[in-house]
């Protein structure tokens, strides 16, 4: 009996990202599917190194095409379904103009509903403008389900859980630390992101700072990033400065450190918290961090704190300090199973579900 011919996927991405790259080598290992992905440079803010081989998995620079060569290329393809990653690159639009009503295009978006002018503003044209180039919209998480929907996509054609985490590689990390961690749980908050106003890091060195001198404790405070904050890095005895690591290097970090931190003032998701809960930490997060919805239940396997607010944070590390090990523990064990609500596997399902339904 022959095969049957796999199904053409076409993903049109700005920055690529190992956790998206797991995804799509989940998504070809189906042998279900041929995935071609057009990608933009790596961003330089912060340059991941990840394997792009894999059966039935192609990979194509942006910069290779101009835009009347894009859509030649894709009609050589000739693809059963498209992704789009936002509507910045006008070239990737045009390929979804051409496609509208031959296959499904989906956007992919991961903007909350803010309730902003310049949302309120798309909510009046979108409706208008966006059926031209998508059929579908695909989503993180609820916060973006609302945003889609103001667009003008029925309920019908959202789907959420276009980020995911490896949670393979990290829930394979929470396993081999886990016992080391039961011995002797590492008091150590670790932050990993850029060192950029809007993540927070300032709020985060000046509370940690605060709560040492409030309330002394053992704690350490290692961060792991870097960016246009660099310079304004504190000298402190307790907060270390690893500068950008690979994800490679990431295992060694995990098994010496115990609690997560993105003090973010505002985050559209952030798949490290997701990698993180995967990873089995209890996590801090504020409640302007969109993958806090989905990862985050307060009280269980972590604090949410107040966005901006240096006294909110040191409220919340305060309240860790007087948990002892093995309630940090099991607030961990909580966050691995949450961890499990969206999985590359899951992922590839969706994928799937968007192409045969």
């Amino acid at each position: 009996m022959s095969k049957l011919p796999l199904k053409k996927c076409v993903f049109l991405f700005t920055e690529l990202a190992g956790y998206i790259v797991a995804c799509m080598k989940e998504l070809a290992a189906t042998g279900l599917v041929e995935v071609h992905v057009v990608r933009w440079p790596v961003n330089a803010v912060a340059p991941f190194k990840f394997s792009l081989e894999g059966e039935n998995l192609h990979f194509y620079e942006r910069a290779s095409f101009s835009d009347e060569q894009l859509l030649k290329f894709i009609n050589e393809i000739n693809p059963d379904i498209i992704f789009c990653s936002g509507w910045i690159d006008k070239g990737y639009m045009a390929v979804c103009k051409a496609y509208r009503h031959k296959t499904k295009t989906v956007l992919t978006i991961d903007n909350p509903w803010r309730n902003t002018f310049k949302q309120n503003l798309a909510s009046l044209v979108g409706p208008l403008y966006l059926h031209k180039y998508y059929s579908h919209c695909w989503v993180p998480g609820s916060p973006q389900r609302k945003f889609a929907r103001k667009l003008g996509f029925k309920d019908e054609n959202i789907r959420e859980g276009v980020y995911s985490c490896d949670f393979n590689l990290y829930h394979q990390l929470f396993e081999t630390y886990h016992k080391s961690k039961e011995k002797a749980f590492p008091k150590r908050i670790i932050f990993v992101g850029r060192y950029t106003k809007l993540k927070g890091v300032k709020e985060l060195w000046e509370a940690f700072i605060r709560f040492q001198k409030e309330q002394p404790n053992e704690w350490e405070l290692w961060c792991l990033g870097k960016g246009d904050m660099d310079a304004d890095f504190p000298n402190h005895p307790k907060i270390k400065n690893f500068g950008f690591v690979q994800p490679e290097e990431m295992a060694k970090f995990i098994s010496e450190t115990g609690v997560f931190i993105l003090p973010s003032h505002y985050e559209h998701w952030g798949v490290v918290v997701h990698e993180y809960a995967a990873a089995g930490f209890p996590l801090i997060c504020t409640t302007s961090t969109g993958a806090a919805t989905t990862f985050l239940e307060e009280g269980k396997n972590g604090f949410f704190h107040d966005p901006c607010s240096t006294e909110s944070l040191v409220a919340v590390l305060k309240k860790i300090d007087r948990l002892s090990p093995a309630e940090l523990l099991k607030m961990g064990d909580e966050s691995a199973a949450i961890a499990e609500r969206i999985t590359p596997a899951k992922w590839s399902s969706t994928v799937l579900e968007f192409i045969n339904n």
